[in-house]
């Protein structure tokens, strides 16, 4: 008799374990959307081949070029510099993550960018409130690099929103860049990067520092905008970029640019004209 009880107990007991940990490790959780972490910059990429503009000698465009420029410099940094973290972040949404321990997930996986290979860990953490991310790159083949945490960023429970800290690189394991993004709905309401490094490569202090550029959409003829800070040369300068995202018109206006507060503006191909 004795044995069938302490038997039943060790039943209980293991049942109730198991249910813990079951309950404990839950669902994995839901990956923040591939756009957190990009731009659009579709309206300002010069020699895109659906974007080329035939334009008459003496056709002024320097309105669109400049906003082009500065908006150019941002897009440069995500697809240059930090293309492989952003890469191997998009690719992880067709991958099956694995429970691992502490409501932690794991996605593994291998990728390849531009003739290199490279190995992917990213391990989303359950919170009271979110979820923290962390995302593990690792170089292989000639010119590889050993595992480093490449970057690392926070996402809200119900999704509405979170923030993306991407480091520079193997070389310099430190911020770079910061992101912060919102849904509206099943899209991306406003996504921001700032750029956050305080020492170039030189170790010098970096001029480019607290320069960012907020994307985001609103009603009216100028559907989307950028709130732009940018170094001109001197020192951190304002800028305001409005364009309709179907006919490609819009408009500028920066102070240190153009020695006015006015909007400056450009039509359908890009060309100058009066605003309006």
């Amino acid at each position: 008799m004795k044995k069938i009880i302490t038997s039943l107990l060790l039943l209980l007991f293991l049942g109730s374990f198991l249910t813990s940990c079951k309950k404990d490790k839950n669902n994995p959780p839901a990956l923040p959307p591939e756009e957190s972490m990009t731009i659009d910059f579709s309206n300002f990429e010069p020699g895109k081949k659906s974007y080329k503009i035939s334009l008459t000698k003496g056709v002024e465009n320097s309105n669109w070029e400049f906003a082009a420029m500065v908006a150019g410099y941002f897009r440069t940094v995500i697809a240059g510099t930090l293309a492989v973290p952003v890469y191997s972040f998009q690719k992880a949404t067709g991958e099956t993550p694995v429970y691992i321990e502490d409501k932690t997930w794991q996605w593994s996986y291998t990728t390849s960018l531009l003739g290199k290979t490279y190995k992917a860990r990213l391990t989303g953490q359950i919170r009271t409130n979110d979820v923290l991310w962390k995302m593990y790159i690792t170089g292989e083949g000639t010119g590889g690099f050993p595992e480093f945490l490449w970057f690392e960023g926070t996402s809200r429970s119900d999704g509405t929103g979170g923030q993306w800290v991407l480091n520079h690189s193997v070389q310099f394991k430190e911020p770079l860049l910061q992101i912060d993004w919102t849904t509206n709905g099943n899209a991306i309401g406003v996504i921001k990067y700032t750029y956050v490094r305080a020492l170039n490569d030189n170790r010098e202090a970096d001029p480019f520092k607290t320069s960012s550029i907020e994307y985001g959409k609103k009603t009216g003829t100028f559907d989307s905008y950028y709130s732009i800070l940018y170094f001109n040369g001197l020192a951190i300068s304002e800028m305001n970029v409005e364009w309709n995202s179907a006919t490609r018109n819009g408009k500028v206006k920066s102070l240190s640019n153009f020695g006015d507060s006015n909007w400056h503006c450009w039509n359908g191909n890009l060309v100058n004209v009066i605003c309006p």
